[in-house]
């Protein structure tokens, strides 16, 4: 009987940044098995997997009691490991929570499960509004725009949409920046059904995809459609040792709130 939906978490032992970033402390336990745990907690949740190609990461994750597939060293991309993955699994939809999301919510990985179930869409993803000027201005915070039913047009690095006429146009903070729900910062979580996974893996990198370096614009390039969940907060991601401090304070937090 096919899986419905399968988690599948791409984690790496090599990083430029962060090298052995899967298995870093945070608050007592490994990045990667906090990953595991969120996941484990979405009610789509049917089986979670993490796919990696190193023995390091695949024993960590044993031994907590999670499920490891080993992937070859010389993939690319998460999203090829993820479709190496659907090539031997038998899920119908294969959800992508990137292995350096500690705090990424259940609900949101929920809400990307939902929309591509409910759309005609190929993959679905994520995106929170954002209020925040300096984040628009930021190319390290990746814009989304969409049509009326919630498909996206464009993902960039710049500020989508540009507002011609700010001057006297009601806005949040009094400086012509629109208020919230105008612009969506996007959140790299992906559904892909099965059969997109492998269609989408197996395409060249697309020009808009080399001059943005986003690998869903090709997606975009090919007619792919993408649908976008709108869910109320982003997650925080390690991408730096410095980061760890940051999760570990969130964490802190959380717990003083249960």
């Amino acid at each position: 009987m096919m899986t419905e939906y399968i988690i599948v978490i791409p984690a790496r032992f090599a990083s430029t940044r962060f090298p052995g970033k899967p298995l870093a402390p945070i608050a007592g336990k490994s990045m990667i098995r906090r990953v595991w745990e969120q996941c484990r907690q979405a009610a789509c949740a049917s089986r979670v997997i993490v796919a990696t190609d190193d023995a390091r990461i695949a024993d960590a994750v044993t031994a907590f009691g999670g499920e490891a597939m080993m992937t070859p060293s010389e993939l690319a991309s998460g999203s090829e490991r993820m479709a190496w993955v659907a090539e031997r699994s038998d899920g119908a939809i294969f959800v992508n929570v990137q292995g350096d999301e500690p705090l990424m919510p259940p609900a949101t990985i929920d809400a990307v499960a939902a929309a591509l179930r409910e759309s005609d869409a190929d993959l679905a993803t994520a995106a929170c509004p954002l209020a925040d000027p300096e984040a628009l201005r930021n190319p390290n915070v990746v814009k989304v725009v969409t049509d009326r039913d919630g498909n996206a047009l464009y993902f960039s690095r710049a500020g989508i949409p540009f507002d011609r006429d700010p001057v006297g146009r009601s806005s949040a903070d009094g400086n012509g920046f629109p208020g919230t729900g105008v612009y969506l910062k996007h959140i790299g979580i992906y559904a892909y059904r099965r059969e997109a996974l492998l269609r989408f893996a197996a395409l060249a990198p697309g020009r808009l995809e080399q001059i943005e370096k986003l690998e869903q614009l090709r997606a975009l390039e090919n007619g792919m459609r993408i649908r976008v969940a709108t869910v109320a907060s982003d997650s925080q991601a390690v991408d730096t040792p410095e980061d760890v401090t940051i999760v570990e304070e969130l964490i802190r937090k959380q717990n003083e709130t249960r």
